[in-house]
């Protein structure tokens, strides 16, 4: 396989915080021409044996995915694993750790909404995931939506949930390297998420790089839903000079809320090496 492959390893479920199931998704992926596919749910790998199935029923290879939620220089970073075993024990105690402050969180956030007249968000950001272990910004900012606080899930992020505004509480995530362990460990390979969305100066960005290859990642998405063309090319040079291969992918969530639909991205360029070329022998056909 090479960089002309449409590849799309970035996309969520309604098993962490998209509105679609394994197998919408699936059929969605297939009908927009993806070619190879991955579901990379948040902190969860709870839909995976479903997603392959429905990748396989729909025509698509697949490759095993997650996203895992990192605390990296204060600052929450994604690191996306691919091609893992499931099943793996380590991968799955980690991600269950991980998982495991959100609930927490979500009461204090609601807390935080309460004081300025926001009631009964717990509950309601609850309805649109079911399981407290999952609960996320997203939910809070649909319930929101949908009761009519705000026009929009932007709105929602810029006036209650990013820093210094009464909803957002800050959550101590997964080590760097121990993320990267868990996927390598299980078989797979780690890559540094959507890159340009993290708040970094050059010196930190260059420092996540750096630590995060020293602990045995060896992928960076380049293509992206939320990168710019500029970014294209910013981020292939940076693959290149850390020595990464490149991984593309929509970080599709839902019709309504996604800024780039399932396979509908550039193609990688063909001075990269693709991250799935790494991966041949763990793409479920």
């Amino acid at each position: 396989m090479n960089a002309i492959l449409n590849a799309d390893l970035h996309c969520h479920s309604v098993v962490s915080d998209g509105t679609l199931t394994p197998e919408e998704l699936a059929t969605r992926a297939s009908a927009n021409g993806v070619e190879l596919w991955a579901l990379t749910d948040h902190d969860e790998i709870g839909g995976q044996h479903r997603a392959a199935a429905a990748a396989r029923a729909a025509g698509m290879k697949y490759l095993t995915g997650t996203e895992i939620s990192v605390t990296f220089a204060d600052l929450t970073v994604h690191i996306v694993g691919l091609g893992f075993d499931p099943d793996h024990p380590a991968l799955a105690q980690g991600l269950k750790r991980t998982r495991g402050g959100r609930e927490e969180r979500a009461r204090e956030m609601a807390d935080g909404l309460a004081k300025v007249g926001i009631h009964g968000a717990f509950e309601g950001a609850l309805h649109y995931v079911g399981n407290p272990d999952l609960i996320s910004r997203t939910h809070f900012a649909r319930h929101l939506v949908e009761s009519g606080v705000c026009r929009d899930t932007n709105e929602v992020f810029r006036k209650y949930l990013t820093e210094g505004k009464p909803g957002f509480v800050p959550h101590r995530w997964a080590q760097l390297g121990d993320a990267v362990r868990w996927i390598t460990e299980a078989g797979g390979v780690a890559v540094i998420a959507h890159p340009a969305r993290y708040d970094h100066n050059p010196t930190r960005e260059y420092a996540l790089f750096t630590e995060f290859k020293a602990h045995g990642g060896r992928g960076v998405e380049v293509v992206t839903g939320s990168h710019t063309a500029a970014e294209y090319v910013k981020y292939a040079d940076m693959a290149l000079e850390f020595d990464l291969a490149a991984s593309r992918g929509s970080d599709f969530h839902s019709p309504e809320e996604s800024h780039c639909d399932l396979g509908k991205l550039p193609y990688l360029e063909g001075r990269l090496t693709p991250v799935w070329e790494l991966l041949a022998d763990r793409i479920l056909a």
